[in-house]
């Protein structure tokens, strides 16, 4: 039994040697071939993580808007008379995208430095857009000037207190707000356009 023993650990060790072996000739074979400096990854910011919120909500609330036909912006769920349902008084569809586009100006102007547009009318926006064409153009005004306020963003000013209807909230938490409320009413989009028998491109 020793003697068998014996022999499987001497075959053991001549594979791990051979292996070792073959290794190293191999590696004195191949030329070294420089490799390229590592690039350096850029550092993670609050900014940039906003930055790819608004990218991504922007394209879908963009896209709900402009699925909906013209004849449906005054759409309301009220309308529809749903038994057990508790629609009373809600926006119309288009009165949902202008008020969004609206607080979207409210939001990002103070984080951008800069005065909100005249007439805005938050938070319903200004009543003579009624057009399609008018309101999407009002909201994508707004996510532009969002681009513009993250890009201000900075770790030195992140905690800057700023005014905002009565009362002083950090720089971070507008740009937090802005994303979180348009995020609820891509919700409420959703909802009226599948009411229409649309699926949300979105969802496609």
């Amino acid at each position: 039994m020793k003697h068998w023993s014996t022999v499987v650990l001497m075959l053991a060790l001549s594979f791990v040697i051979g292996i070792m072996t073959h290794g190293m000739f191999t590696a004195a074979a191949t030329p070294l071939t420089p490799q390229p400096p590592a690039t350096a990854q850029p550092l993670a910011t609050v900014a940039g993580a906003c930055e790819r919120d608004l990218n991504f909500i922007e394209k879908q609330i963009v896209a709900a808007a402009e699925a909906m036909p013209e004849d449906k912006y005054d759409f309301t769920p009220e309308s529809l008379h749903i038994k057990g349902s508790a629609f009373d008084g809600v926006r119309t569809f288009g009165q949902q995208v202008r008020h969004l586009a609206a607080d979207n100006y409210a939001m990002w102007s103070p984080v951008a430095g800069q005065a909100p547009p005249p007439g805005l009318n938050d938070p319903e926006g200004p009543y003579e857009l009624r057009k399609k064409a008018d309101i999407i153009k009002f909201l994508k005004g707004s996510f532009a000037l969002g681009h513009k306020a993250i890009g201000s963003l900075t770790t030195q000013n992140e905690v800057d207190m700023l005014p905002f209807r009565g009362r002083d909230l950090p720089r971070l938490f507008l740009a937090n707000f802005a994303l979180t409320h348009a995020n609820d009413h891509y919700g409420q989009m959703v909802v009226y356009l599948r009411m229409n028998g649309i699926v949300p491109p979105g969802s496609m």
